[in-house]
């Protein structure tokens, strides 16, 4: 059986296979991610031993949940992979907005908005595409 070669003539912009892109896009995620939330809870303040740990620490943690996530989801059908993009995107949406010092039910709120907000895209997406 011949292979057809690709009649695509646009550039590629990342090169490699589907888990190289997917291993820097976590890689990407956890370092934003990781400062941004540094970045918060120094609060102006002078950057401290615990202020960096937090960084890194909340960046690891999502790049691997991430990366766990996108190996999982394709397995799931349309609705519980939307569900777990939107929870993903939900608690740490949540946990940054709660570094700054807002209220717990401040936090939910905002959170639970963005995870609706998610849901609702990527069961369109995962709708109109399968």
């Amino acid at each position: 059986m011949a292979h057809v070669a690709s009649t695509s003539t646009a550039p590629r912009l990342l090169g490699g296979s589907a888990a190289s892109r997917a291993a820097s896009t976590a890689a990407l995620l956890a370092v934003v991610y990781g400062i941004w939330a540094a970045g918060i809870a120094r609060d102006a303040g002078p950057i401290t031993t615990g202020n960096v740990l937090l960084g890194v620490v909340a960046g690891v943690v999502v790049g691997a949940v991430f990366m766990g996530l996108r190996r999982a989801a394709p397995r799931l059908p349309r609705e519980l992979r939307a569900a777990a993009w939107a929870g993903f995107a939900g608690v740490a949406f949540g946990y940054l907005y709660s570094l700054t010092d807002a209220t717990i039910l401040r936090s939910v709120i905002m959170s639970l908005a963005v995870a609706g907000g998610v849901f609702a895209l990527m069961f369109y997406r995962y709708y109109t595409s399968e």
